[in-house]
């Protein structure tokens, strides 16, 4: 299954380069066509000839060299990788990718693939803590560029701490991973919700809630790796959309989202309803700043409709799947929407336990099905809920 597959491995210079030798020899025993780059702070920790040896593939290090074919090389290397892997990553290279900078083979090939984007940083751990490299990571990670994360130890420095290149089996398991990605959800056409909701109150306050959104973009992005058309409907958030949305719509109230779904409803198989939209919005709207005094300041509230119960109404053979965040009895809880809100299943997680709920990259989940059957699942990180909560539906469909 592998044989047919493409990697490419861009090597940055960095003592962990040696590792690299490892993770090339470990893909072409399992049959994988594997083609080096190397910029030249690579070429003084190892030499080419030994990429060359285990990759069996002519390593690329000058970008101004004879070229060996008559291909536009760094085109040609592009459109081959199915995974294009950069191992070790340094900061340097790094932050020329997430600022569009292409002035060698790596970075400018980088640019020209439409292959899977893995990145596995090594470096001091000062520098892998810097805001500024944190910043373009966090800008590659939000264009779905995928990162190995790196481990802790000592470093060569002779420092402690997180920054060591991630082990030669994990790299070769992420890298395998990204290659054998099934497309099983390839034609369907999933709806998404995601983030809070807000309620204004007057033009300067308005009531809302602590969801940011990281759980329904991970959905969506899993989903569209998968292979399915994704309409997401996002509440506002400080992330940036998944690539290659079918549509993207933003909205703010609970009654946009409302709107939203049911404008969408018809048109998609799946409707996932993450988003923690706000249950009660204020009875009248204040046009201007509402004034303090002395008094307390009273504001009455009216119910928002319940969008999941709405469609559970009519979803006829749609699949529709919900979430229950909750405090306190957290089964009995999800159990009860369920049977209300006509799911086909709920994703249930308690808020009170570290490492779940609002604003982290894990979760801890339970999922209860319309027979009471529960699923339960350790702690993850949001990408792989997404993957557990897919799989689901992909069994109803």
């Amino acid at each position: 299954m592998l044989k047919d597959k493409t990697v490419v491995i861009g090597v940055s210079g960095g003592i962990a380069v040696y590792k690299v030798c490892d993770v090339v020899s470990r893909l072409k025993k399992i049959g994988v066509n594997v083609h080096v780059i190397m910029t030249k702070s690579a070429t003084e920790f190892v030499a080419p000839l030994t990429f060359q040896s285990l990759s069996q593939n002519y390593v690329v290090s000058d970008m101004f060299e004879e070229p060996k074919t008559w291909d536009v090389e760094h085109i040609s290397l592009a459109k081959k990788a199915d995974v294009f892997l950069i191992a070790p990553a340094t900061a340097n290279v790094i932050g020329k990718i997430a600022c569009g900078i292409s002035d060698d083979m790596l970075s400018t090939t980088v640019m020209a693939t439409k292959g899977k984007v893995l990145i596995a940083p090594a470096m001091n751990t000062n520098m892998y803590e810097n805001p500024i490299v944190q910043r373009n990571i966090d800008t590659l990670k939000a264009l779905n560029y995928d990162f190995i994360e790196p481990e802790s130890g000592r470093l060569a420095c002779g420092d402690m701490g997180k920054g060591k290149l991630a082990s030669p089996e994990n790299i070769v398991e992420a890298v395998v991973n990204a290659l054998t990605k099934k497309q099983d959800l390839k034609g369907k056409r999933i709806m998404i919700t995601a983030g809070p909701t807000v309620e204004s109150i007057d033009p300067v306050r308005y009531l809302t809630n602590r969801s940011t959104g990281k759980m329904g973009y991970a959905i969506a992005k899993e989903a569209i790796e998968r292979g399915a058309e994704v309409t997401l409907v996002s509440g506002p958030t400080k992330l940036d959309p998944p690539k290659n949305l079918r549509k993207f719509i933003k909205i703010e109230s609970a009654q946009e989202m409302y709107e939203a779904v049911l404008d969408n409803l018809e048109e998609n198989q799946v409707i996932i309803k993450s988003a923690a939209v706000a249950d009660y919005k204020p009875k009248s709207y204040c046009d201007k700043k509402i004034k303090k005094n002395d008094g307390d300041l009273v504001i009455d509230l009216d119910r928002n409709k319940d969008i999941a119960y709405e469609i559970g109404k009519i979803k006829n053979d749609k699949i529709l799947v919900g979430f229950a965040a909750e405090t306190n009895d957290l089964i009995e809880n999800a159990k009860n929407k369920v049977k209300k809100k006509n799911l086909d299943f709920i994703v249930a997680n308690d808020l009170t336990k570290e490492g779940a709920g609002f604003g982290v990259d894990t979760n801890i989940v339970k999922i209860i099905d319309k027979d009471g059957i529960i699923s339960e699942y350790p702690i993850m990180k949001k990408e792989e809920v997404a993957n557990v909560i897919l799989d689901k539906v992909k069994s109803l469909l």
